[in-house]
């Protein structure tokens, strides 16, 4: 096992790739999407959050990610002692009518290769990925966690409609015009899922890459009146039945599995570490289940993080482990302070589970 760290479009910085190397990390994981663009309600300074709008605008539809753009992120994150296991999350311009099952689906769904390819091409071996109309959306911020620190959670269903123009929490076309999201079935959500693990699949396995696919957070049947694909721990195994490719994998959230109503985190994770299908894992801890839970400092959840780590460890998980989210400090830097909390308690974990 590996300790990594997760960096935002915006971190991807010299001083922030030093704090990760000071913080214990060898591999990072980098979100390439810039979530907070043109937010009104989504501050740099913290997870992206948002509101009812959205998180922000989404990239430009013309632009995958270029191999020299690729090569110079991995160099830099190289010059500092890091290697780059993952990025994290197709931008929504590159592949929303794959989402939405729209006329520049095929199109959009060949952008998906393209990208794969390139990351193998930079030797980038996995991409992570969320198969969500309504993305991470409906979650709530306040003094939830220990001693009053700022915290994400949920109060509630959330199912007011999306806009036409929105998907996956992000804006793809900011036209502004009427209407909402077309209503789409469970069904049909899944068949596109299909679709797209069927066509992007065997250009991931021959560019040497593992899509890595990530629970609907928060996990609810439906959130903003569309469905959800994984919510339940046992939606991971139909995941995995779609397609046998040994590239179909999961980028397992142990705080998204917990806040699941059902079923067991424990058990989730043996089965598919032992099945060799966890690409990477997200390590947080939250206190109760959807719809009401609150995330907490990764010592004072309902996760026994070191039973988590026991079992990848029984399991030969060689894979990269990350502290996703953690709540923010009072201090002069909170995040980063509440990201270095996190990283010490794992690096500590990580460290008595190898003895």
């Amino acid at each position: 096992m590996k300790l990594g760290f997760g960096i935002y479009r915006h971190q991807i910085r010299d001083d922030q790739l030093r704090f990760a190397r000071q913080c214990g990390a060898t591999h990072v994981v980098v979100h390439l999407v810039d979530y907070f663009n043109q937010g009104r309600a989504n501050q740099r300074t913290d997870q992206p959050l948002g509101d009812l709008h959205g998180w922000g605008v989404a990239g430009d539809p013309d632009k995958l990610w270029p191999v020299d753009e690729l090569a110079g992120i991995k160099k830099q994150i190289e010059s500092h002692g890091l290697f780059w296991e993952a990025v994290e999350n197709f931008d929504p311009a590159h592949w929303y009518d794959v989402l939405l099952d729209g006329p520049k689906k095929a199109q959009q769904l060949e952008n998906c290769r393209t990208i794969v390819r390139r990351l193998g091409e930079v030797g980038i071996p996995v991409m992570g990925y969320n198969f969500s109309l309504a993305g991470v959306a409906g979650r709530v911020k306040g003094p939830f966690a220990r001693g009053g620190a700022e915290a994400v959670g949920m109060d509630g269903p959330v199912d007011d409609p999306i806009p036409a123009g929105m998907v996956w929490n992000m804006w793809y076309d900011t036209s502004g015009r009427p209407g909402t999201m077309p209503a789409t079935t469970s069904e049909q959500l899944w068949q596109r899922c299909h679709d797209f693990l069927n066509t992007v699949l065997p250009a991931a396995e021959q560019a040497g890459v593992k899509l890595a696919a990530h629970p609907d957070d928060p996990p609810l049947p439906t959130v903003r009146g569309q469905p959800r694909l994984v919510y339940q721990p046992q939606l991971y195994d139909k995941l995995i039945g779609l397609n046998p490719s040994p590239a179909n994998c999961l980028e397992f959230c142990c705080g998204t599995i917990a806040e699941m109503g059902d079923g067991d985190l424990y058990d989730t994770i043996d089965r598919h570490s032992r099945n060799n299908r966890i690409a990477y894992v997200h390590l947080r801890n939250v206190h109760g289940k959807v719809p009401k839970y609150r995330e907490t400092f990764i010592d004072d959840g309902d996760i026994d993080v070191g039973r988590v780590l026991r079992i990848l460890q029984r399991n030969g998980f060689e894979g990269v482990i990350i502290p996703d989210h953690s709540p923010a400090m009072t201090c002069a830097a909170p995040w980063h302070a509440g990201m270095a909390f996190a990283m010490g308690y794992l690096k500590a974990k990580l460290e008595e589970v190898r003895k």
